[in-house]
């Protein structure tokens, strides 16, 4: 069932989405002082690889994935990540960092000359892989998201949202060539 965006979907005085599940995670830290949040990062990711739903993202970002529930997850149980926010398949929306807070999704990463994007970022995760096309209900709620960021976020623009992948090239590839630009700069109106 797609999750309706709430009309008074806003962003509160913590950095938190309004009218959305709320699952703080501990991989997070302050950002550099000063340092004006000015880029969207688009992922995806599915737990295990392929499969969607289970709950498995969640835990992984709460770090609370049980390696033996997976051989997956033997490899990136002790891994420390996070991302903003996380849409689901369905279109469901969980917040797990703050948005004024640093979530650590990027890695190495560099844009436009700056490198540690995770200081300038909001990262957004897709539930979903490289290959496969991303629901309407996806696309829906990140055009919802993506607008009240450039509302509520000056110095971020439509020309500083990019992929995992341009910002760490060689080593990331999503939100992969199943991720219809198009279809969302024509959602958001460019």
């Amino acid at each position: 069932m797609q999750q309706s965006l709430p009309s008074f979907l806003k962003i509160d005085d913590n950095g938190w989405l309004t009218g959305v599940r709320q699952v703080p995670s501990p991989n997070f830290n302050e950002r550099p002082q000063s340092c004006a949040i000015d880029l969207l990062v688009i992922h995806n990711i599915s737990l295990p690889p392929g499969q969607f739903g289970g709950g498995f993202i969640e835990k992984f970002f709460s770090n609370c994935l049980i390696p033996t529930e997976h051989s997956y997850f033997e490899e990136i149980a002790d891994l420390q990540v996070s991302s903003h926010l996380l849409i689901d398949r369905q279109g469901e929306i969980t917040q797990f960092v703050s948005f004024d807070q640093r979530a650590w999704h990027a890695g190495a990463s560099e844009f436009d000359g700056r490198a540690n994007c995770n200081d300038f970022s909001i990262g957004i995760e897709l539930e979903g892989t490289d290959e496969e096309p991303y629901t309407e209900e996806q696309y829906e709620c990140l055009t919802s998201v993506s607008r009240l960021l450039l509302k509520h976020y000056p110095k971020m623009s439509v020309e500083r949202i990019t992929g995992h992948s341009d910002i760490a090239p060689g080593r990331k590839t999503d939100p992969g060539p199943s991720f219809d630009w198009q279809k969302y700069n024509n959602m958001l109106g460019v």
